[in-house]
């Protein structure tokens, strides 16, 4: 969605301009996957069946941290005080002219949170890989994931508990991590809902919770094999924090694409 022409350079198309130069060096990087030599090495390695039993854990991980694990995650972070700063935040970016500045904040107050959880991220899969901890590491993994998630969706006043919402997530955890045309099409069907609040090809919460389960267990594969490995699985577990930075990346800039877009259009 292209802003409307203004006459004078307003903060808000500052803002939005930015964030399109973000935005397109983002979404070059993922034209092509490149394959990393340590991933080619392992590809001989990895045992039959690993994927199929990674899909799985991930399925049952979203499913147990949507059910049952949203109030535990809410209990490891200040969520009544972020709701506080997010409305103040939303309420200075509201004004008819609002500041660079006030529409800034809402980006860095999102950002604070999400790189506390690169790091708690970090320390868990190098600590898990030490013991040769790879497939039970999902259940953490995912857990950190989705309180980075919903964090950022805090910080930008959104409920990350209605189901559209929780859709938007698994897609944006998605477009984080794939590369080509795939990429291009889940990139695509997020902006759809940036733009108009509705998925063009919506499904069961089911069918959105497989698809990213998929895509997860196609991209941590030989990371969490490695991972499996007493000592040598360190170095598989510090991809955590690899996947976990290009997922706050594109996360940070989609939420923020969204708050933007509401400002203007509004």
């Amino acid at each position: 969605m292209k802003i409307p022409a203004i006459k004078f350079r307003t903060p808000l198309q500052k803002e939005w301009d930015k964030l399109e130069k973000q935005e397109a060096a983002l979404l070059a990087k993922k034209i092509q996957k490149q394959q990393s030599k340590l991933n080619s090495l392992l590809a001989e390695k990895v045992p039959p069946g690993l994927q199929k039993t990674m899909d799985n854990a991930f399925n049952k991980a979203f499913h147990m941290v949507f059910t049952k694990g949203t109030g535990i995650i809410e209990k490891t972070y200040n969520k009544e005080k972020a709701q506080e700063t997010a409305f103040i935040n939303h309420t200075l970016a509201a004004r008819a002219k609002p500041s660079r500045k006030a529409l800034k904040r809402v980006k860095t107050d999102a950002g604070k949170a999400a790189n506390l959880n690169l790091a708690v991220s970090a320390a868990a899969g190098v600590g898990l890989g030490m013991l040769g901890i790879g497939i039970p590491d999902i259940v953490l993994f995912v857990s950190l994931v989705l309180k980075n998630m919903y964090q950022i969706a805090t910080s930008y006043d959104i409920d990350y508990n209605k189901e559209k919402e929780r859709k938007f997530i698994l897609l944006v955890i998605q477009g984080a991590l794939t590369f080509g045309k795939q990429q291009q099409r889940i990139d695509q069907e997020i902006d759809h809902f940036i733009d108009y609040g509705y998925f063009r090809n919506d499904e069961s919460l089911d069918k959105y919770i497989a698809d990213c389960s998929a895509c997860l267990s196609t991209e941590l594969l030989y990371m969490k094999f490695l991972q499996g490995i007493p000592l040598v699985g360190a170095v598989g577990g510090a991809y955590d924090f690899v996947y976990m930075k290009q997922i706050n990346e594109y996360a940070k800039l989609k939420y923020h694409k969204r708050f933007l877009t509401e400002k203007i259009y509004k």
